[in-house]
């Protein structure tokens, strides 16, 4: 008989990954054979179990949820049954299987093996038993000697309850640290995720600050360019008008000398130009 459990490995529940590995680190301690049964990577395996689980089993929605266990194709249970068992003391019962001597299933069903035949004496007794008559003396040795027997028997039956519970218990314990050892990684890889989002967070935020930065400078170079280009062209407008004003000034002058050089020269001018000119020539 195979133990099949069902369940995903790639859940994005917390709680169903949770409940899994309490299911597989407590069978992993009792050294229970079973298999994993993925149904998130495999299509057949889903269906299978959906259809398996019996219909007053199933939630309100009809989709079992995992992780579900099968004793083969017979159904066990989810994992409230699988805790309830667990808490019981009833796990090999729950799973379908025997549960191994000494373990304190074990001896609870021997126990309760053993009143339930006690009970049928008390209601059935043997009439030839009644009837015959034992001596005084062997009936006192006989109950010594079961005294004595019965001492030994419980004495060996403390003992080995005493292992089977420390066997279970050190189990549930092992599981439970396991289970506890899983929830600090998932922890600590929460914390790292957590940890590297930040970091992008912040890595995105100082990219963002220097474009900002960038687009300030260059707007700043834009403005500078155009205060330069204005202060440029005001120059040449004052440096043409300056140029046209002067050349103004020369036209005004030159044509104000024109204005003498084209006066008439009068009679006693022209007669001392000569006399000036006889004298230089002399």
């Amino acid at each position: 008989m195979v133990i099949k459990v069902f369940l995903a490995s790639s859940s994005g529940s917390t709680a169903i990954k949770k409940k899994q590995q309490d299911v597989v680190g407590f069978l992993e301690a009792l050294k229970v054979e079973y298999s994993q049964m993925d149904i998130a990577c495999n299509e057949e395996n889903r269906m299978w179990m959906r259809e398996n689980v019996p219909e007053e089993k199933k939630p309100s929605n009809g989709i079992p949820l995992p992780p579900q266990i099968f004793n083969e194709a017979g159904y066990c249970g989810d994992y409230e049954t699988f805790f309830d068992a667990k808490e019981d003391n009833q796990v090999y019962a729950f799973l379908g299987l025997p549960p191994p001597p000494g373990s304190k299933e074990a001896l609870q069903a021997e126990k309760a093996l053993i009143v339930e035949n006690g009970n049928d004496a008390e209601e059935h007794p043997d009439d030839d038993t009644l009837k015959k008559e034992i001596p005084a003396e062997e009936c006192n040795g006989g109950v010594h000697g079961e005294e004595e027997v019965t001492e030994e028997i419980l004495s060996e039956e403390g003992g080995e309850v005493e292992e089977s519970g420390g066997a279970e218990e050190k189990a549930a314990e092992e599981a439970e640290g396991k289970a506890a050892e899983d929830e600090t990684a998932e922890d600590g890889a929460a914390e790292d995720e957590t940890a590297e989002d930040g970091a992008a967070e912040d890595e995105a935020a100082e990219d963002e600050a220097a474009e900002d930065e960038a687009a300030e400078d260059e707007a700043a170079e834009d403005e500078e360019a155009e205060e330069s280009a204005e202060d440029t062209e005001e120059a040449s407008e004052d440096t043409k008008a300056r140029v046209e004003e002067e050349e103004a000034e020369e036209e005004a002058e030159d044509e104000e000398a024109k204005g003498e050089d084209d006066q008439p020269v009068s009679e006693e001018e022209e007669e001392l130009l000569q006399l000036e000119e006889e004298g230089e020539e002399e």
